[in-house]
């Protein structure tokens, strides 16, 4: 069975708290399969099924700004054991590469797997990071309240801004973009697990 296996690092964990809790409760509304969990020390993994997850899951990370995040593109053994950190397959090995090349990569971010699907993959990542990288509070603030479904009109009316003032900060944090991103990456996440997309 192809997945993603999702294994994240925490950056600067000996001179920071620990921030795994944070990431498990941020994580916890994304569906994965047997969860995301502690596997050891500071380290969180998941694995995912449903390629349109997984930018659900970069996103929190990303947001964080406090992981080096590996994503492993393979195959692995079935059933799936209750712990993640007894997980066996190609999905794992390549998340485990992935985390540790993520530590000193742009975005502290890496894909590994078949390629040349898990570059493509990987590069998309990049260019969305990049995207969120330049998001503001206020610019995150705008663009949560749009993912709740809101309207530029009911946003403004919600933070007390003008409609205008909501589409400027739209820009500048990148909202179009970042929507984009989000589509391309499921897609190239279906290729890379070689799905036809009729999920």
């Amino acid at each position: 069975m192809a997945v993603l296996v999702l294994t994240i690092d925490q950056r600067a964990s000996r001179t920071g708290p620990d921030r795994v809790p944070e990431a498990l409760a941020a994580l916890a509304g994304v569906p994965a399969l047997g969860g995301f969990e502690r596997t050891a020390g500071d380290e969180v993994q998941g694995v995912l099924d449903d390629p349109a997850t997984l930018p659900r899951a970069v996103e929190v990370l990303l947001r964080a700004q406090a992981w080096s995040i590996g994503i492993g593109v393979g195959e692995v053994s079935l059933p799936l054991p209750d712990h993640a950190r007894a997980g066996t397959g190609a999905a794992y090995l390549h998340a485990r590469e992935a985390v540790t090349a993520a530590k000193s990569s742009p975005w502290h971010l890496r894909v590994a797997g078949e390629p040349p699907a898990a570059r493509q993959l990987e590069s998309a990542l990049w260019l969305w990071a990049a995207v969120l990288a330049r998001r503001t509070t206020r610019g995150w603030e705008v663009a949560d309240l749009v993912d709740e479904g809101l309207t530029y009109e009911q946003v403004g009316r919600r933070l007390g801004i003008s409609q205008s003032a909501v589409s400027q900060r739209a820009q500048a944090a990148g909202i179009v973009e970042g929507r984009r991103a989000r589509e391309l990456v499921t897609h190239l996440a279906v290729g890379a697990l070689g799905q036809d997309g009729t999920r």
